[in-house]
């Protein structure tokens, strides 16, 4: 499993490709779903090398899962092959995206 706990207001999500990354994301979702008090998500796709509709369908129901409980999922760490699928299909104006994770993980502490 690489879902990690940072501290209690963050969890780093470092996914690979499939199949592991649909098992991690449904971690993931079971855990916004059943946490009230669930922590900001970072989502590090350093080990990922493509994206399919499945993957992108999951990544944008945490996303509206966590900001419907006002709190945010920064991506990073991505290729030049992830940006390239999420210029065309418009997600770069959807996600908020970090150049890395220990960006990612300031943001998120200094933000609070």
């Amino acid at each position: 499993m690489t879902l990690n706990q940072w501290n209690d207001e963050i969890i780093i999500l470092e996914l690979l490709d499939e199949p592991d990354f649909s098992e991690d994301t449904d971690a993931l979702l079971a855990n916004v779903r059943n946490n009230e008090m669930c922590p900001n998500v970072v989502v590090d796709l350093q080990k990922v090398s493509n994206l399919n509709s499945s993957n992108l369908g999951a990544l944008i129901e945490i996303k509206k899962l966590l900001q419907a409980k006002n709190k945010r999922m920064i991506i990073c760490n991505i290729s030049d092959s992830i940006w390239s699928t999420m210029l065309a299909t418009g997600l770069d104006q959807v996600f908020e995206f970090i150049e890395n994770t220990m960006v990612a993980l300031a943001s998120l502490t200094f933000e609070e």
